[in-house]
């Protein structure tokens, strides 16, 4: 069937390609309609590679989707044709010791849509694990349906952080899920959330949001001293994975606060062990993320979360090359490209 193929490092085609489409008895056939672009996709294109996983033969790209099914296996009760849902792309091995444990994506046998050699879902049909696949409410749009994946990483973030009521929070970068993280904050009981960037683009986009005080960078440190009286923030999320901000870190976090490490840096930095001892800060990393698509979903659904503002253009499967190449350009204004698979 016709997908979107990274052919290698910098080659992206339009074309028919042989991909797996035997139906199991607790499998759903799904006719995919949205499909968001993530930065690992564009990482995967223009750099070939991330970490340990190489694009080593032609990948189909994307995981950030959501669909129609079309066919379900003879196991199958919950879901039937007809019902628009979202897919949760990680499978892992039900019955390994992660998955037993509750943590599932961190299960060294997971297989991840679009991650080196598993292919992606830029087709116009998948097969996919019911388990892994989950209704989407009236009133939310297909659209909606594709940021939950995204979304899913900020909630896992929030969850790591223990939040309690009333907490105070920063957000060190303002990318997509740097944004998302920030919304899972507030949803999860922050009372404010301060992001810090230094795309003042990116900062108007979530600074438009009740509860959020977005300011440059370098305002930082001002901007806690001042809403917190010198005490610092109850909970300091990274999400840019950018290698200088690591040195001072937690100096915005009050003591006996959590910080928790959501952006990748590209390669290891020094961090200042001492000063995080000093402090008895408790630190949190996330990768991916487990059970959070029920909660996410409830959380558009409600209302109590609008990601519709951070959809910035959404583009026809026709002109996928076109969206990866203007979402490689990284442009200031742009936060999530989607691909529109069908009508």
């Amino acid at each position: 069937m016709t997908a979107l193929v990274l052919e290698e490092k910098g080659k992206l085609s339009l074309r028919d390609i042989a991909l797996p489409e035997a139906l199991g008895p607790r499998d759903l056939r799904i006719a995919v309609h949205t499909v968001g672009i993530c930065g690992s996709d564009v990482h995967y294109y223009t750099e070939g590679k991330i970490g340990p996983f190489v694009v080593e033969a032609p990948l189909v790209l994307g995981h950030e989707a959501a669909g129609t099914v079309t066919e379900v296996g003879a196991e199958v009760t919950a879901l039937e044709p007809g019902d628009r849902v979202c897919m949760e792309p990680g499978i892992p091995d039900t019955s390994s010791r992660a998955a037993l444990m509750g943590m599932y994506n961190v299960d060294p046998a997971v297989t991840f849509w679009a991650t080196p050699p598993v292919h992606g879902c830029l087709t116009p049909s998948v097969v996919h694990p019911a388990a892994f696949t989950f209704k989407l409410p009236e009133g939310v749009s297909m659209a909606e349906g594709a940021m939950v994946e995204p979304f899913a990483i900020g909630m896992q973030a929030a969850t790591r952080a223990g939040i309690k009521p009333g907490d105070t929070a920063v957000v060190i970068g303002a990318g997509p899920i740097g944004m998302m993280v920030a919304l899972a904050a507030l949803a999860g009981g922050c009372a404010r959330v301060i992001v810090a960037d230094l795309s003042q683009a990116k900062l108007d986009i979530i600074g438009a949001y009740p509860g959020i005080i977005a300011v440059p960078a370098q305002a930082l440190a001002e901007t806690v001293e001042r809403l917190t009286s010198g005490w610092g923030v109850d909970c300091l999320f990274e999400a840019s994975g950018a290698a200088p901000v690591f040195p001072r870190l937690t100096e915005t976090l009050r003591p006996g606060g959590t910080l928790v490490l959501v952006g990748m840096p590209v390669d290891p930095v020094p961090v200042d062990i001492v000063s995080w001892q000093a402090k008895e800060i408790r630190v949190e990393t996330v990768f991916r993320y487990a059970n959070m698509y029920p909660r996410a979903i409830e959380l558009i659904a409600s209302g109590k979360v609008d990601l519709r503002p951070l959809i910035t253009d959404t583009l026809p499967f026709s002109e996928a090359i076109a969206a990866f190449d203007r979402a490689a350009e990284a442009r200031p204004g742009d936060v999530k490209l989607q691909i529109r698979m069908s009508e």
